[in-house]
Protein backbone atom coordinates (compact mmCIF):
# COMPACT_ATOMS: atom_id res chain seq x y z
CA UNK A 1 0.00 0.00 0.00
CA UNK A 2 2.45 1.92 0.39
CA UNK A 3 4.88 1.23 -2.39
CA UNK A 4 2.73 4.24 -3.90
CA UNK A 5 3.75 7.08 -1.16
CA UNK A 6 7.54 6.28 -1.54
CA UNK A 7 7.99 4.73 -4.56
CA UNK A 8 11.58 3.72 -5.54
CA UNK A 9 13.07 5.69 -3.02
CA UNK A 10 11.53 1.86 -0.65
CA UNK A 11 15.15 0.40 -1.58
CA UNK A 12 17.34 0.62 1.21
CA UNK A 13 20.70 2.48 0.36
CA UNK A 14 23.78 -0.05 1.66
CA UNK A 15 25.07 2.59 4.51
CA UNK A 16 28.92 2.98 6.34
CA UNK A 17 28.45 1.42 9.67
CA UNK A 18 29.11 3.25 12.65
CA UNK A 19 32.17 3.78 14.54
CA UNK A 20 32.61 2.13 18.08
CA UNK A 21 31.45 4.34 20.65
CA UNK A 22 28.86 6.21 18.30
CA UNK A 23 26.09 6.36 20.14
CA UNK A 24 22.42 5.23 18.74
CA UNK A 25 18.95 5.89 19.60
CA UNK A 26 17.30 3.65 21.86
CA UNK A 27 13.67 2.78 20.59
CA UNK A 28 10.61 1.96 23.08
CA UNK A 29 8.59 0.01 20.49
CA UNK A 30 9.22 -4.08 20.08
CA UNK A 31 11.38 -5.45 17.53
CA UNK A 32 9.16 -5.39 14.92
CA UNK A 33 8.44 -1.94 15.01
CA UNK A 34 12.04 -0.70 15.86
CA UNK A 35 13.34 -2.37 13.14
CA UNK A 36 11.69 -0.12 10.77
CA UNK A 37 13.13 2.89 12.19
CA UNK A 38 16.79 1.50 12.10
CA UNK A 39 19.18 3.89 12.10
CA UNK A 40 21.40 1.95 9.28
CA UNK A 41 18.97 2.92 6.31
CA UNK A 42 18.57 6.43 5.06
CA UNK A 43 14.68 5.78 5.44
CA UNK A 44 12.75 3.86 7.28
CA UNK A 45 11.18 0.93 5.37
CA UNK A 46 7.79 0.80 3.84
CA UNK A 47 5.28 0.85 7.14
CA UNK A 48 2.56 -1.40 6.78
CA UNK A 49 -0.26 -2.45 9.46
CA UNK A 50 1.55 -4.50 11.51
CA UNK A 51 4.20 -1.84 12.15
CA UNK A 52 2.09 -0.06 14.49
CA UNK A 53 0.56 -2.54 16.19
CA UNK A 54 -2.24 -3.47 13.83
CA UNK A 55 -1.18 -7.13 14.06
CA UNK A 56 -4.40 -9.70 12.78
CA UNK A 57 -4.40 -11.17 16.15
CA UNK A 58 -5.50 -7.58 17.70
CA UNK A 59 -8.69 -8.25 16.58
CA UNK A 60 -8.99 -5.07 14.72
CA UNK A 61 -11.66 -4.93 12.23
CA UNK A 62 -10.46 -4.17 8.48
CA UNK A 63 -12.46 -1.13 8.26
CA UNK A 64 -10.55 0.70 11.32
CA UNK A 65 -7.63 -0.94 10.19
CA UNK A 66 -7.87 0.62 6.85
CA UNK A 67 -8.84 3.81 8.25
CA UNK A 68 -5.64 4.33 10.43
CA UNK A 69 -3.07 3.32 7.23
CA UNK A 70 -5.41 5.94 5.63
CA UNK A 71 -3.96 8.35 7.93
CA UNK A 72 -0.69 7.65 7.70
CA UNK A 73 -0.53 7.66 4.24
CA UNK A 74 -0.47 11.32 4.42
CA UNK A 75 2.33 11.87 6.80
CA UNK A 76 5.70 12.36 5.82
CA UNK A 77 8.65 10.30 6.04
CA UNK A 78 10.30 12.32 8.90
CA UNK A 79 6.34 12.25 10.32
CA UNK A 80 6.54 8.64 10.24
CA UNK A 81 9.96 8.50 11.59
CA UNK A 82 8.77 10.11 14.81
CA UNK A 83 5.66 8.18 15.18
CA UNK A 84 8.37 4.93 15.55
CA UNK A 85 10.95 7.07 17.86
CA UNK A 86 8.83 9.26 19.66
CA UNK A 87 6.77 7.73 22.47
CA UNK A 88 4.52 11.22 23.28
CA UNK A 89 4.49 11.35 19.78
CA UNK A 90 2.92 8.35 18.97
CA UNK A 91 0.30 8.52 21.71
CA UNK A 92 -0.69 11.56 20.43
CA UNK A 93 -1.35 10.69 17.19
CA UNK A 94 -2.90 7.44 19.06
CA UNK A 95 -5.71 9.82 20.89
CA UNK A 96 -6.05 11.66 17.54
CA UNK A 97 -7.87 8.81 16.21
CA UNK A 98 -11.57 8.67 16.04
CA UNK A 99 -11.49 4.76 16.81
CA UNK A 100 -9.76 5.59 19.52
CA UNK A 101 -11.97 8.89 20.90
CA UNK A 102 -14.89 7.08 20.17
CA UNK A 103 -13.49 3.95 22.57
CA UNK A 104 -12.19 6.59 25.07
CA UNK A 105 -15.63 8.28 25.09
CA UNK A 106 -17.89 4.60 25.53
CA UNK A 107 -15.55 4.38 28.40
CA UNK A 108 -15.93 7.16 30.07
CA UNK A 109 -19.69 7.00 29.71
CA UNK A 110 -19.49 3.18 31.43
CA UNK A 111 -17.31 4.96 34.28
CA UNK A 112 -20.24 7.62 34.57
CA UNK A 113 -22.73 5.08 34.47
CA UNK A 114 -21.10 2.71 37.03
CA UNK A 115 -20.09 5.75 39.12
CA UNK A 116 -24.03 6.70 39.24
CA UNK A 117 -24.97 3.01 40.16
CA UNK A 118 -22.36 2.99 43.20
CA UNK A 119 -23.85 6.28 44.34
CA UNK A 120 -27.42 4.82 43.99
CA UNK A 121 -26.77 1.76 45.93
CA UNK A 122 -24.84 4.07 47.93
CA UNK A 123 -28.33 6.00 48.75
CA UNK A 124 -29.82 2.81 49.19
CA UNK A 125 -27.97 1.35 51.86
CA UNK A 126 -29.74 2.94 55.08
CA UNK A 127 -33.20 1.58 53.96
CA UNK A 128 -31.57 -1.92 53.48
CA UNK A 129 -30.18 -2.04 56.78
CA UNK A 130 -33.61 -0.64 58.28
CA UNK A 131 -35.20 -3.53 56.34
CA UNK A 132 -32.81 -6.00 57.86
CA UNK A 133 -33.35 -4.67 60.92
CA UNK A 134 -37.05 -4.93 60.92
CA UNK A 135 -36.73 -8.68 59.41
CA UNK A 136 -34.54 -9.54 62.26
CA UNK A 137 -37.27 -8.11 64.90
CA UNK A 138 -40.27 -9.46 63.20
CA UNK A 139 -37.77 -13.17 62.97
CA UNK A 140 -37.38 -13.13 66.94
CA UNK A 141 -41.06 -11.50 67.85
CA UNK A 142 -43.92 -11.75 65.19
CA UNK A 143 -42.56 -15.47 63.60
CA UNK A 144 -42.14 -17.11 67.09
CA UNK A 145 -45.37 -16.33 68.16
CA UNK A 146 -46.48 -17.29 64.95
CA UNK A 147 -44.39 -19.96 64.60
CA UNK A 148 -45.77 -21.35 68.27
CA UNK A 149 -49.92 -20.84 67.10
CA UNK A 150 -48.64 -23.36 64.24
CA UNK A 151 -47.15 -26.09 66.21
CA UNK A 152 -50.30 -25.73 68.25
CA UNK A 153 -52.92 -25.96 65.30
CA UNK A 154 -50.73 -29.12 63.97
CA UNK A 155 -51.21 -30.83 66.93
CA UNK A 156 -54.67 -30.31 67.14
CA UNK A 157 -54.86 -30.98 63.96
CA UNK A 158 -52.96 -34.62 64.92
CA UNK A 159 -55.53 -35.50 67.44
CA UNK A 160 -58.77 -34.63 65.61
CA UNK A 161 -57.46 -37.16 62.76
CA UNK A 162 -56.00 -39.27 65.32
CA UNK A 163 -59.70 -39.05 66.90
CA UNK A 164 -62.00 -39.73 63.81
CA UNK A 165 -59.51 -42.37 62.52
CA UNK A 166 -61.30 -45.52 61.34
CA UNK A 167 -60.08 -47.50 64.42
CA UNK A 168 -60.93 -45.12 66.81
CA UNK A 169 -65.03 -44.80 65.35
CA UNK A 170 -65.24 -48.00 65.55
CA UNK A 171 -63.84 -47.96 69.18
CA UNK A 172 -66.43 -45.49 70.09
CA UNK A 173 -69.56 -47.64 68.57
CA UNK A 174 -68.61 -50.29 70.22
CA UNK A 175 -68.02 -48.08 73.57
CA UNK A 176 -71.63 -46.81 72.63
CA UNK A 177 -73.21 -50.29 72.20
CA UNK A 178 -71.83 -51.35 75.42
CA UNK A 179 -73.50 -48.29 77.23
CA UNK A 180 -77.00 -48.68 75.40
CA UNK A 181 -76.78 -52.76 76.62
CA UNK A 182 -75.64 -51.64 80.21
CA UNK A 183 -78.25 -48.99 80.22
CA UNK A 184 -81.10 -52.18 78.96
CA UNK A 185 -79.98 -54.15 81.54
CA UNK A 186 -80.74 -52.07 84.42
CA UNK A 187 -83.98 -51.08 82.76
CA UNK A 188 -84.69 -54.86 82.67
CA UNK A 189 -83.54 -55.20 86.10
CA UNK A 190 -85.78 -51.98 87.37
CA UNK A 191 -88.74 -54.53 86.33
CA UNK A 192 -87.91 -57.26 87.76
CA UNK A 193 -87.53 -55.20 91.06
CA UNK A 194 -91.11 -53.75 90.34
CA UNK A 195 -89.16 -50.26 90.44
CA UNK A 196 -91.12 -49.40 87.02
CA UNK A 197 -94.18 -50.45 85.61
CA UNK A 198 -94.83 -52.49 82.35
CA UNK A 199 -95.91 -50.00 80.10
CA UNK A 200 -93.35 -47.91 81.13
CA UNK A 201 -90.67 -50.68 80.73
CA UNK A 202 -91.96 -51.31 76.96
CA UNK A 203 -91.71 -47.94 76.19
CA UNK A 204 -87.97 -47.14 77.67
CA UNK A 205 -87.13 -51.09 76.27
CA UNK A 206 -88.05 -50.29 72.65
CA UNK A 207 -86.02 -47.58 72.30
CA UNK A 208 -82.62 -49.11 73.75
CA UNK A 209 -83.15 -51.73 72.02
CA UNK A 210 -83.60 -50.19 68.72
CA UNK A 211 -80.30 -47.66 69.31
CA UNK A 212 -78.30 -50.70 70.13
CA UNK A 213 -79.65 -52.61 66.72
CA UNK A 214 -78.72 -49.54 65.12
CA UNK A 215 -75.28 -48.72 66.52
CA UNK A 216 -74.11 -52.61 66.22
CA UNK A 217 -75.64 -52.23 62.17
CA UNK A 218 -73.13 -49.55 62.03
CA UNK A 219 -70.25 -51.22 63.33
CA UNK A 220 -70.63 -54.32 61.71
CA UNK A 221 -70.99 -52.28 58.32
CA UNK A 222 -67.54 -50.07 58.93
CA UNK A 223 -65.93 -53.28 59.97
CA UNK A 224 -66.98 -55.35 56.57
CA UNK A 225 -66.00 -51.60 54.59
CA UNK A 226 -62.70 -50.68 53.02
CA UNK A 227 -62.99 -47.77 55.96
Amino acid sequence: MFNRLWGSQDQQQPQPRPQDGSSQTQSWYPPSVSAVSSPSSSRPATPNASSFGLHSSSHVPPSEAAGVIAVLKDKSVDELRKLLSDKDAYHQFLHSLDQVKIQNNLKDELHKENMQLVEENLQKEPRIVELRNQCRIIRTTELAAAQEKLNELEKQKEEMLKLNSPASLLQRIQEAMNVTEEESENLHQQLLDREIDLAGFLQKYKKLRTAYHRKSLIHLAAKTSNI
